[in-house]
């Protein structure tokens, strides 16, 4: 079955950087755009950007705009989020997605001093 795997959250401090790693199987990786969202506590889903099949169409929110960056790598089946500069109102749990139905079970990052 369809399977998205999220790794790479912690606790960090304000102005640090983080990478996120997605690891998707169950299905065709290198023909689907994918994305990451974000979830803060008490608050909506967040998208936060999104990536085409073969990577070569990114699009950002204004959340990650010149602090994230989204990339993926087909044939390891691996999509990440690069976050720089990291704020105490990023902490949330962040999810791979595949559409709007598809997620992980997450990772937590938490920006505290």
């Amino acid at each position: 079955q369809v399977q998205l795997v999220e790794s790479g959250g912690g606790v960090v401090q304000p102005g640090s950087s983080l990478t996120l790693t997605c690891a998707g199987s169950g299905f065709t990786f290198s023909q689907y755009t994918l994305s990451w969202v974000r979830q803060a506590p008490g608050k909506r889903l967040e998208a936060i950007a999104h990536i085409n099949a073969d990577g070569g169409s990114k699009q950002y929110t204004d959340i990650a705009k010149g602090r994230f960056t989204i990339s993926r790598d087909n044939a390891r089946n691996l999509m990440y989020l690069q976050m720089n500069n990291l704020k105490p109102d990023d902490t949330a749990v962040y999810y791979c997605s595949k559409g709007p139905r598809v997620r992980g079970q997450g990772t937590q990052v938490t920006v505290t001093s």
